[in-house]
């Protein structure tokens, strides 16, 4: 079991900040990474849409005989987790949730998000953060575009340098301590975010995420004591858009494009 590989998914690279993290802290795993950039971006998606989307991504791990899945998405960690925790044969990491007990720990009176869309209508972290500590006040804003704009590389373009200012003026008006980046692509524009807000205000969720999965394989006994081959990478559309994009977190080279459907019904 120990030796059986890690999924990693996200609907792009923004799962890259997760996994780049991962291999620093457990270099010697397994790791397979999907980046679902046909359905880019899973923000603006239905919970039944984003279901669909990961039996799919689910079942493709299961046939690569994974020992755990992180969902390096906190879209689909708010929306479906609680749907595929206790469906499948292997560990489940959600990044929403597992962050959420980190910061809640931390005693904040308020707590800003800036997620996407779908995120933000299941209010995750909100109800998550409170289950640990109610006395945490979370004030969430959505930011629908963003994900497009770190995966097209536009974060220099003046609309979307102003459409960034205009949410921090926004979420800043209520005073909160930090500002969780609750969609992994947001990490990438914390030059331009910081050019409104004092960087360090804001919290980028993959370190501590990382570091519980680390820890957690570890005590469990799922650590790999033999690596035996490189990270392998798969896309569902675009894979030279994908290994341009990559560079923003991990240097991906030569990534494979595959339909999951078909790859299932064999």
């Amino acid at each position: 079991m120990e030796n059986k590989p890690i999924g990693v998914f996200d609907s792009g690279v923004g799962g890259l900040s997760v996994f780049a993290k991962l291999i620093n802290l457990l270099p010697d795993e397994n790791y397979i990474y999907f980046g679902d950039t046909k359905n880019l971006p899973y923000g603006n998606k239905s919970k039944e849409e984003l279901i669909s989307i990961a039996k799919n991504l689910f079942d493709f791990f299961e046939k690569q005989n994974v020992k755990a899945v992180v969902m390096a998405c906190n879209t689909t960690s708010a929306t479906v987790y609680d749907t595929f925790k206790d469906k499948y044969p292997f560990k489940i990491y959600p990044i929403t949730q597992t962050a959420a007990k980190y910061i809640a720990e931390k005693n904040y009176s308020v707590v800003g998000v800036f997620a996407t869309a779908a995120t933000i209508k299941t209010h995750a972290y909100q109800k998550s953060i409170n289950f640990y500590n109610k006395k945490v006040k979370i004030i969430e804003y959505a930011c629908p575009e963003w994900a497009y704009i770190v995966e097209n590389k536009l974060q220099d373009k003046p609309e979307n340098i102003e459409n960034i200012k205009i949410a921090i003026e926004a979420i800043m008006k209520n005073k909160p301590q930090k500002i969780i980046l609750g969609c992994t692509h947001y990490p990438y524009l914390t030059d331009v975010l910081s050019k409104f807000a004092d960087k360090d205000i804001f919290i980028d969720p993959a370190q501590f995420f990382a570091q519980y999965i680390a820890d957690d394989i570890k005590t469990s006994g799922l650590k790999n004591n033999s690596k035996d081959y490189e990270p392998k990478f798969y896309v569902s559309s675009n894979p030279k858009q994908f290994a341009d994009s990559s560079k923003l977190f991990y240097n991906v080279e030569n990534p494979v494009e595959i339909n999951i459907s078909k790859i299932l019904i064999k």
